[in-house]
């Protein structure tokens, strides 16, 4: 059984690899100028070729694999436990934008907290607390009476997304907000390849991968992941065995909503606040889920990564020779359907 599983990771770790170098690969050389392999042969096109714009698309990548990944950690880890896709997921990474956007640009608070790095962890915290608050609601309130009815589950968070835009666009209207103040994170800059690159968006990509270490951790070196995944594969076993499942499940649930404010928080310093960023990003998150394996937390990390790199790849092929910038939003259900066209299951899935 043990020889079997590690065929199968195998096999997922080859399918990674494959599709991770065509990828680059193809954004390597997509950085020339293809108009000269008719015109002035190779040589020429390869004189072209631009390590600096592939640098450009591979850390705009990881930056938008990461956010998925804020939004997708969460619906990942609670299917697996509670077996609810949560499409009120966007929703929170929407309020997260909104709520670090006017906690850093009102006057008042501006004036109480001059310094704007201390504004931005403020707006972070707060858009954690405030997820945290409405994941917990919403779990207690609304989808634990339903745990066996998923249908009605699909239904009440697909409700939930469409109040909590109708709420936003209530408290902070239809127009999109931009963020027009600098603070120590978001004015530094470093090189690469010839290439400026902001600080801030290193900084996101970190905070995307301590989190990926951070919830690994949770999950496997400590009682409360144990007893996690122990409810993905049988919940009625664990609360035999005196565990309170419930309050496992809303802890589970209100952490899921929490990380996505945490996204769409550190997110707002350069995408800004938008109604667009709930569905924008629960989209990716949700094939990123699906790709991943439903219910695997290793897969649904390594696929955000993956879908991330494929959009960015994809918007600069799209754009530069396409002039076609639809294809960016398309790419996470093309790569989706061709994986699952071979591996039915997702990367890390279970047959």
């Amino acid at each position: 059984m043990s020889g079997l599983l590690s065929r199968e990771k195998r096999g997922s770790l080859i399918a990674i690899g494959v599709i991770l170098s065509i990828l680059l690969l193809f954004s390597f050389f997509t950085t020339g100028d293809l108009s000269l392999v008719r015109t002035g042969g190779i040589s020429a096109y390869l004189n072209t070729i631009n390590p600096g714009d592939f640098s450009i698309t591979l850390l705009s990548g990881l930056l938008r694999g990461m956010l998925l990944f804020l939004v997708a950690a969460g619906l990942s880890i609670v299917f697996g436990l509670m077996d609810v896709l949560n499409f009120a997921q966007g929703g929170f990474f929407m309020i997260g934008a909104y709520i670090a956007y006017e906690l850093h640009h009102t006057p008042a608070i501006i004036a109480a907290v001059p310094d704007g790095n201390l504004r931005f962890l403020l707006g972070a915290l707060v858009a954690i607390a405030i997820g945290a608050a409405l994941g917990a609601a919403l779990e207690r309130g609304l989808l634990r009476p339903l745990y066996e009815r998923p249908l009605f589950q699909l239904v009440i968070t697909f409700g939930v997304s469409i109040l909590i835009l109708e709420a936003t666009k209530l408290i902070w209207g239809v127009s999109p907000r931009s963020w027009t103040t600098v603070f120590g994170l978001n004015e530094g800059s470093f090189q690469l390849f010839g290439q400026q690159f902001s600080v801030y968006r290193l900084f996101v990509i970190i905070v995307g991968f301590a989190l990926i270490i951070a919830v690994a951790l949770l999950l496997q070196r400590t009682r409360i992941g144990i007893i996690i995944r122990a409810g993905v594969q049988d919940s009625q076993m664990v609360e035999a065995l005196g565990i309170n499942v419930r309050a496992v499940f809303t802890a589970v649930f209100t952490l899921g909503c929490a990380v996505a404010a945490l996204g769409g928080a550190v997110a707002a310093p350069f995408l800004g606040a938008s109604l667009g960023l709930s569905t924008e990003f629960l989209l990716g998150a949700v094939a990123a889920v699906v790709l991943g394996g439903l219910g695997s937390y290793e897969g649904t990390a390594i696929a955000s990564l993956l879908v991330g790199i494929t959009q960015a790849v994809v918007a600069k092929f799209g754009v530069q020779y396409l002039n076609q910038p639809v294809w960016e939003s398309l790419s996470p259900m093309i790569l989706l359907a061709l994986v699952l066209l071979l591996r039915p299951s997702g990367l890390f899935g279970k047959e």
